[in-house]
């Protein structure tokens, strides 16, 4: 009997130790041409995930853009599974939308506008193929390599947004006829972690440092963080080391 309740009580706790993040990380390369820092991150899903919109990009201490490591091909692209037809009406193939309130700080942050003047990539001016991939449904590691070397400090961001997420603060009726808003709900979550090329001992951890703008309006970094819920379940843990 107690050789059964051991073994029971191992069954039970593999079980818990596999509830999060429970399927195997992908491998995803991305900039194979780069020829500076190569960095390894990883990043492990929470139990909110359902195939989130996600870019991750450097930038130097003073909050200044570098350049982007990832985006998932949909935002890359500015082309989607399902196309818009007009506003709120969505055709059953893929073709062209215009979501600025996906990732609104990492679209302003990179400065590259469109014709229609949004700041979120077009299918007339996308972001290149070897910065991006499908978008993961699970864990995954990202492999990546900095266009030139950094000998200092600098920071990776990566900001996070998952379609319709609503909850009783970020509702369908927040913002009445802002349809951008509508797409998105709670708005996308930015993480940041400091690293240094002196330091490569260990890998560093991703926190929350702020919000988009719910309807991609502008590139202000919101630091109140006390509304969103499920959008903190997205992602479980995220972190970076040099590789």
């Amino acid at each position: 009997m107690r050789h059964l309740i051991l073994l029971a009580g191992i069954f039970l706790f593999s079980c818990v130790s596999q509830k999060v993040g429970e399927t195997e990380s992908i491998n995803i390369t991305t900039n194979p041409e780069g020829r500076g820092n190569a960095l390894v991150l990883e990043f492990i899903k929470g139990p909110a995930h359902n195939y989130p919109s996600m870019a991750i990009w450097a930038e130097d201490l003073e909050g200044n853009y570098l350049e982007t490591l990832y985006v998932t091909r949909y935002v890359a692209t500015g082309t989607y599974g399902r196309g818009e037809i007009q506003p709120v009406q969505w055709s059953n193939q893929p073709g062209a939308a215009r979501r600025p309130a996906t990732l609104p700080y990492w679209a302003h942050q990179r400065g590259i506008r469109a014709s229609d003047g949004l700041y979120i990539p077009s299918p007339e001016n996308p972001v290149p193929d070897a910065l991006t991939s499908a978008t993961p449904k699970g864990n995954f590691r990202l492999n990546t390599i900095l266009t030139e070397n950094k000998s200092g400090k600098f920071r990776i961001l990566l900001e996070i947004n998952q379609a319709w997420d609503s909850n009783t603060f970020w509702t369908n009726n927040k913002y009445p006829g802002d349809l951008n808003y509508f797409g998105s709900l709670q708005p996308s979550l930015v993480y940041a972690a400091t690293i240094d090329p002196a330091d490569t001992s260990a890998a560093v951890y991703l926190n929350p440092i702020g919000h988009g703008h719910p309807s991609g309006a502008d590139g202000r970094l919101f630091t109140d963080l006390t509304t969103l819920t499920t959008a903190k379940e997205i992602i479980h843990s995220v972190n970076v080391r040099f590789k």
